[in-house]
């Protein structure tokens, strides 16, 4: 298991936990982003501030802070 941020673009993971404070989770899940959900990371900006993700047929933007409070299992490769 491995922080969201970790990922390598293209990369899938499965969505294992979902930390931080009350109001960041819940927003999180309003969005889809639960437990068992499969993501892609999809890339990370120029200046490594943000992630850009793909879940459940949408793309987010993630800052890295946030990105970290999200655990995903990830194959080994």
């Amino acid at each position: 298991m491995t922080p969201l941020q970790n990922l390598r673009p293209g990369h899938l993971g499965t969505l294992v936990d979902v930390q931080g404070p009350r109001t960041f989770r819940r927003r999180l899940l309003e969005l889809g982003l639960v437990p068992g959900t499969v993501v892609r990371l999809l890339r990370h900006s120029v200046v490594h501030d943000l992630v850009e993700i793909e879940a459940r047929g949408s793309r987010l933007s993630l800052r890295t802070s946030e990105a970290e409070q999200l655990t995903v299992s990830a194959p080994d490769s």
